[in-house]
């Protein structure tokens, strides 16, 4: 199967990232959401990362006009119907995600493969709620996506060899390497990565040293390009509960408990730098 028009489904920052990449690699891409506010939200930031390509001579002008004119940006779910493959990137809740699932397997093609975005929530799951679970896959690109070189590719117990070979080759045309997992509670990437995120914030939590020097320290110590801390605030606090949430809640194991002091930057809506502050605070 040949993949030409990509339907991306949430216009928020991961969505809006995988529809300009998609785009970047001459793919049509259809960026929906419900709400016309975040689709404008969605387009600048796309606008805005494209000259940040332009003004740093990687990009030609031509270019980016090309780039937004293959991203069409729409209100109503059915745009996507005639997609080659759709990728989920809403929020991370089952039961939002489930209905998204139920709704794109009823209006799209029966060739059309179905992905998920999703950092932690089992594609098994999402493929119960469609007609179709050999062609459901969860394809997981990292942020920010226009920069990412890597994908994870989940495969659930029904998904077809097929599915994942079209997957795969997609990713790689959009100059993304891919990694297979196993379709377990927050596969590779945050599996490893939540679990450090939460025993920072312990960290913080106890006062065993400021979030300045417990980012630093794994920077310097352990040369990764940044902190914990400040990870968690770009992804998101919020995203960053969920996902624990989800895998404390599907593994049932005490080590990925969330750290209350997590829980309670998420209620006092301290969510990171979408917010202005997180566990560090922001212009």
């Amino acid at each position: 199967m040949e993949i030409a028009k990509v339907g991306v489904i949430g216009a928020g920052v991961m969505g809006a990232g995988i529809a300009q990449r998609c785009a970047t690699h001459s793919y049509r891409a259809v960026l929906v959401d419900a709400k016309p506010d975040q689709l404008l939200s969605a387009s600048a930031r796309v606008k805005e990362s494209l000259d940040k390509f332009v003004k740093k001579g990687v990009l030609a002008e031509h270019r980016k006009e090309e780039i937004l004119k293959n991203i069409e940006l729409a209100p109503d779910l059915s745009r996507v119907a005639d997609c080659d493959l759709a990728i989920e990137a809403v929020y991370e809740d089952p039961e939002l995600k489930k209905s998204v699932f139920r709704e794109l397997d009823r209006i799209c093609s029966p060739e059309t493969i179905l992905a998920s975005n999703t950092s932690s929530i089992p594609i098994a799951l999402l493929a119960g709620a469609t007609g179709r679970p050999e062609k459901v896959i969860g394809l997981h690109f990292m942020n920010p996506v226009p920069l990412s070189t890597l994908a994870e590719l989940i495969r659930a117990e029904r998904t077809s060899a097929e599915t994942m070979e079209t997957c795969k080759r997609f990713a790689q045309s959009l100059a993304v390497e891919t990694v297979e997992s196993a379709d377990t509670p927050g596969f590779i990437i945050n599996r490893a990565l939540m679990p450090m995120i939460n025993e920072a914030a312990h960290a913080l939590a106890q006062g065993v040293a400021s979030a300045e020097d417990i980012d630093r320290a794994m920077v310097l110590g352990a040369r990764q390009p940044m902190g914990p801390l400040a990870l968690a605030d770009l992804i998101g606090l919020d995203v960053v509960l969920s996902i624990i949430q989800t895998l404390h809640r599907e593994t049932k194991q005490e080590r990925f408990k969330p750290c209350p002091l997590l829980e309670d930057h998420v209620r006092q809506n301290r969510l990171g730098r979408k917010t202005g502050r997180g566990f560090h605070t922001y212009a």
